[in-house]
């Protein structure tokens, strides 16, 4: 298994070996930023019981909003593919974009014209001081692969994701793609 350089627009599978970290155990993480001063990110795969609409009653969205990381969980990120509609967005790569004004993604949700693999809402986001990710995977806590899906990334299904990126790593990673989450289940 080769894993890649950080950069921005990877991915970072989380290492069957960080089981217990409540935050990233079986992540995929989407890295929106890298660079000097550290690096930022969004777990992919980590839905939560909410839908936009309970965080902003106004907006009377489904969506689903998923755990970003444990970085400023009070706060609501996202990501999308519609820069075209949402003026201020920066791309992270492969038409992936992260922010933008809210108020025009709020006016696209109330219009119903934003559906669910198009945006992906995230509470928090997960960070890395400088160096700090580094020294992860140098304890092999992450392995670093591309983002083949590109933009079509933020309509994937989370479910099996994790598992997928096992099956897909094969050899050793195998026998943890049908593993119970919690080992003690065993």
């Amino acid at each position: 298994m080769i894993s890649l350089k950080p950069t921005k627009g990877v991915l970072l599978v989380a290492e069957p070996s960080i089981i217990g970290d409540v935050s990233f155990n079986r992540s995929i993480v989407l890295l929106a930023e890298y660079n000097n001063e550290g690096s930022v990110g969004f777990i992919l795969n980590k839905p939560l019981e909410y839908t936009l609409h309970d965080f902003i009653p106004e907006i009377n969205s489904t969506l689903p909003v998923y755990n970003g990381g444990p970085v400023e969980q009070d706060n609501l990120y996202f990501i999308h593919k519609v820069p075209d509609l949402v003026p201020g967005s920066i791309e992270i790569s492969n038409g992936i974009y992260w922010g933008g004004d809210f108020n025009a993604i709020a006016d696209l949700l109330k219009n119903d014209e934003l559906k669910e693999d198009q945006i992906r809402f995230f509470l928090g986001y997960s960070g890395w001081a400088n160096e700090q990710l580094e020294q992860e995977l140098a304890l092999n806590s992450w392995v670093v692969t591309p983002n083949e899906y590109k933009n079509k990334i933020i309509g994937k299904p989370y479910s099996n994701f994790w598992k997928e990126k096992m099956i897909e790593f094969g050899g050793d990673y195998l026998i943890w793609s049908n593993s119970p989450e919690d080992p003690s289940y065993n």
